[in-house]
């Protein structure tokens, strides 16, 4: 039954339910002014909480998921998420089967993650596990399950499947961009798109969605406020509401852009055919500059460049979060761990800096 408590501001209304267990709980309805608003408000949350976990208490792990999934995840997400997400539905569902959500112990997850990291690499087990503990974090709030059976799960992975992608060093980023500005052609924009990615760490999406609004050539910066879906060309959202910003650049790219306006187009990047160069371009054209000056990188790609980037400006001797607000990164730890091992690497050669100079004392 639910019930009233008075307080100084007003009156609490709590509602009571039963969890799965056959166990009592109370849960505020929140504080109002009025006593009558207070009880509607708590037999308004009994009733909801009641069907809830009718509703709710023999779920399946696989179901709820989805269902977390369409309500909290789906809108907003890019086409490449949406299938990662869906993805990660299946394996749960092939694994799980109709086993209910609140039948699984610690342990039955972790036999879960073993299994799935004996085959996938570690970036591949994290995104799952990570889904998935979002996933059980609101089945604790919607009261079916009280403890969190993700919690302290060790995660495992195939160390065959993990690649290291090979970065170019510094000399290797002069020499690239040098290839790069020899052969610069207006009516081939993939050249222009590679030097600005260098120029400023965008994302691919960023920099294929760049107008010549989005380009203020007098106080030299490039406004970030959408991304480009390639499958249906057309504009789309960015990546997060963090991506959404202002880059500083300097006057070399702005004079290297401003070849562009001569194609006389809305959008920056738009080639002779009209259209703005795909992944696959990109991809061909960075490759083919790369093999012409002899830099030869493993699994090397566009978006590899947004790594070069960093590691240019770690090596400068730029602060971390200075960076983290140029790559539109949502707070500084998203970079810290995207970016760990070379933050290791610069780290290891500041502490030798360190030792170096408290010798000098």
């Amino acid at each position: 039954m639910s019930y009233i408590r008075k307080a100084k501001k007003g009156f609490y209304g709590y509602a009571s339910y039963y969890d799965k267990d056959g166990k009592r709980h109370a849960k505020s309805a929140g504080c109002f002014k009025l006593k009558r608003e207070a009880v509607a408000g708590a037999v308004e949350l009994e009733n909801k909480l009641n069907a809830l976990n009718q509703n709710l208490k023999d779920v399946s792990l696989a179901d709820y998921y989805q269902r977390w999934y369409e309500t909290y995840k789906e809108n907003g997400l890019s086409n490449i998420s949406k299938s990662r997400y869906e993805i990660f539905h299946k394996v749960i569902g092939e694994y799980f089967g109709n086993k209910r959500l609140r039948a699984i112990r610690r342990s039955d997850y972790q036999q879960f993650i073993n299994q799935y990291g004996s085959n996938h690499a570690m970036s591949s087990v994290s995104k799952l596990n990570g889904a998935i503990r979002s996933c059980v974090g609101y089945a604790i709030d919607d009261d079916i399950i009280t403890k969190d059976f993700t919690h302290n799960v060790q995660l495992v992975n195939n160390k065959e499947r993990e690649y290291k992608v090979e970065y170019l060093t510094n000399d290797e980023l002069v020499t690239l961009k040098k290839a790069v500005v020899s052969k610069l052609n207006r009516y081939n924009t993939s050249r222009y798109m590679i030097l600005t990615a260098i120029y400023t760490g965008m994302r691919k999406s960023e920099i294929q969605a760049l107008t010549w609004k989005d380009v203020d050539f007098l106080h030299a910066t490039i406004t970030v406020n959408k991304s480009w879906d390639e499958r249906k060309k057309a504009f789309k959202p960015t990546k997060t509401d963090s991506s959404n910003r202002v880059i500083r650049v300097n006057r070399v790219l702005l004079n290297r852009l401003a070849e562009l306006k001569a194609n006389q187009s809305v959008m920056v990047f738009q080639n002779v055919l009209g259209t703005i160069p795909t992944s696959s371009a990109l991809n061909k054209c960075l490759r083919s500059i790369m093999a012409s000056c002899g830099l030869k990188k493993q699994d090397f790609h566009f978006h590899s460049l947004r790594h070069v980037h960093v590691a240019y400006l770690l090596g400068k001797g730029v602060d971390i979060y200075a960076i983290s607000k140029r790559l539109g990164h949502s707070n500084i730890t998203v970079t810290l761990k995207t970016y760990s091992y070379l933050i290791e690497e610069y780290k290891a050669k500041n502490d030798t800096l360190i030792i170096d100079k408290l010798a000098e004392l």
